[in-house]
């Protein structure tokens, strides 16, 4: 028996060149920014010179609430949860410890959402913090190291709080070996005093930049250990010998023929017999349940042998109604912490009865949330009635997708179809129209005057025209096109953006990937690629997302889950941090794909794109990339 092995990664070498910071405004004018601030917090002019990002840190620091004489903590931060991260770390930073020295520094590390899971060293009435965002202390070189992914310092007059004025840090983000996200981050925090003044880059800047590179390396040599633990596991409950023998394709051969899957969110060992019974529907449900296996533990396990864990009762996933099997879920541990889990599949009892082919649901009416649901409802019973009906909506929401949808099922009549786009005077659609067909359409926003004068007397002297518009708001319309539209107006429907309704997204691409091949695995995803796919703002919506799933279905040359580093550049790597316009949003996209193909080196981006790397850097703040 092989199994099927779907990876969403693959070894990732992550080489740490010692980054690059901004000179910390403070370098140069501790006294004057220490004026700045009291004159801030007073609500007096401030005096010149004060670098504007400081200014603006200070003013979201004042927008959050944040009080700048918050007091220490007045109990202790709670034990933090074992995470791969803090079991990664933990052996790096014990060593790096004594190099600190006693009652001059800390060293924090932080998770992605900047909560402190460790910190080691003291300073002199400063106590540890537990948690580091901007929201909660204002200020400080762990959210800037978060936020730009690179190394950030913060001195002095720089943070927010009172109790900070006296303390330089500086923080470098941990990168996780899946997919280069940023998984927490280190900080090294001395008194500026000490230092004599606040100066960039930080005394203790290379101790840090050493550390996060160790860290970041035993986060790769686990991420290896937990597939072996994975595949260990696999192995046991096929119920082979306990050994894998590895093929050309990297798969293994079991000698037992058992429905097993393993997974762990983001890798999936899967049996031929269990291939045979699994479904998407059943594939995702697992899938669910080992994301929520690994996110529920928190406590670890004292003595478990490393890679067991089958003590606690086994877990039951909820199955979709019909899938004619029973799943034995158990946790897969490593040192204690749950990585994944082992599904053993047995079809129930009697015969499974047959479920005919459902064909899939269009695009145009896929979705679950609300404000979908809502619209198609409205636009379902406006339907029902033999009266126009203006369908709006930013381009790619699905309006003349679901105009069709609306027809095809109320008129059961074949549909003329009319694009403004094409033929703006509407000279040969109208004059070609069966009064006995309904009319379609498109683009209303690029009627001429002619077209609009045609439709605004075809309305007045038959209002009950069977008649779905499209219609795309934006640019400035004329007073002809205005009346068209306040006619339609009491019967239209807004269809709502795909970034307004991103928990549909799971639900569209399955509808608008291709029909596999017959014997072909349908298209699946990776956790790590919906949470991209669920990030980004689409500003083409439906159509810009069908556009990619289409391209990935066709162009991809290996099996498995789609994983996040084969998706677009823009989709990869998230939205930028303020609106673009269009063309910033291609400028980004360049610089992000400059930057993919130099391996992320700066210098040789710059040098490809025809610009400096001073304008590169520049750009780079500019666009948070």
């Amino acid at each position: 028996m092989r199994p099927v092995v779907a990876r969403s990664t693959e070894p990732v070498t992550v080489v740490r060149a010692v980054t690059t910071t901004n000179s910390s405004p403070a370098a140069t004018a501790l006294p004057s920014l220490r004026l700045a601030r009291e004159r801030f917090l007073s609500g007096r002019p401030l005096p010149g010179g004060i670098p504007e990002e400081v200014v603006a840190a200070w003013r979201r620091a004042r927008f959050f609430g944040v009080p700048h004489d918050l007091k220490e903590p007045a109990v202790a931060p709670p034990r933090p949860v074992e995470s791969a991260l803090l079991g990664a770390a933990r052996p790096v930073l014990d060593r790096i410890v004594p190099a600190l020295g006693a009652d001059r520094s800390l060293l924090v590390l932080t998770d992605e959402r900047l909560r402190v899971l460790w910190t080691a060293g003291s300073m002199p009435g400063l106590a540890p913090c537990p948690v580091l965002s901007e929201q909660e202390v204002g200020n400080n070189s762990a959210a800037l190291a978060l936020r730009t992914r690179r190394r950030a310092e913060v001195h002095g007059p720089e943070h927010f709080l009172d109790r900070w004025q006296d303390v330089s840090a500086v923080s470098v983000p941990v990168l996780a070996p899946e997919g280069g996200r940023v998984a927490g981050t280190l900080t090294v925090a001395s008194s500026a005093s000490r230092l004599g003044t606040a100066r960039s880059p930080h005394p203790q800047a290379a101790l840090a930049e050493a550390a996060a590179a160790a860290v970041e390396t035993e986060l790769r040599a686990r991420a290896g250990r937990a597939e072996r633990v994975l595949l260990d596991a696999y192995v046991r409950a096929a119920g082979g010998s306990g050994r894998a023998v590895a093929d050309a394709a990297g798969t293994d051969r079991a000698a037992a023929d058992r429905a097993v899957v393993v997974l762990d969110g983001r890798n999936r060992l899967i049996s031929d017999s269990a291939q045979q019974l699994l479904t998407p529907e059943v594939l995702g449900a697992l899938e669910r349940t080992a994301v929520s296996a690994r996110q529920t533990d928190a406590v670890r396990e004292v003595g478990q042998p490393e890679g067991t864990g089958v003590s606690e009762p086994p877990m039951v996933p909820e199955l979709p109604e019909g899938a004619g099997l029973a799943a034995r879920i158990d946790p897969v541990r490593l040192d204690g912490v749950v990585i994944g889990i082992v599904a053993v599949l047995e079809p129930l009892a009697g015969p499974v009865p047959s479920v005919p082919a459902v064909p899939r649901p269009p695009g145009s009416l896929t979705g679950s949330s609300v404000s979908w649901r809502h619209a198609v409802g409205r636009a379902v019973e406006l339907a029902c009635s033999p009266e126009p009906l203006l369908l709006t909506g930013e381009r790619g929401t699905g309006k003349s997708a679901l105009a069709l949808e609306l027809l095809g099922t109320a008129a059961r009549a074949a549909v003329e179809i009319a694009d403004a786009a094409q033929d703006p005077g509407l000279e040969k659609a109208l004059p070609a129209w069966p009064a006995d067909r309904p009319l379609l359409l498109r683009h209303a926003e690029r009627l001429a005057q002619p077209g609009v004068a045609a439709l605004n007397s075809l309305l007045d002297t038959h209002p009950d025209t069977r008649l779905l518009v499209t219609y795309t708001p934006g640019a400035p319309v004329g007073p002809c096109l205005q009346r068209l539209l306040d006619k339609l107006s009491a019967r239209s429907v807004p269809l709502p953006p795909l970034r307004e309704r991103a928990e549909d997204i799971r639900e569209l691409l399955p509808a608008l990937a291709p029909r596999p091949a017959p014997g072909q695995p349908p298209l699946t995803w990776t956790l790590d690629a919906l949470r991209a796919f669920e990030r980004y703002p689409w500003p083409g919506n439906v159509t810009e997302l069908a556009h990619v799933v289409r391209a990935l279905a066709e162009h991809r040359r290996m099996s498995g889950p789609v994983r996040r580093a084969e998706l677009p550049d823009a989709v990869r790597e998230g939205p930028a941090a303020r609106p673009l316009s269009p063309m910033e949003h291609a400028e980004r996209a360049a610089i992000l794909e400059a930057l993919r193909r130099h391996g992320g080196n700066k210098a040789r981006a710059a040098a490809a794109l025809g610009i400096g790397r001073a304008t590169l850097y520049r750009k780079l703040r500019g666009y948070r990339v």
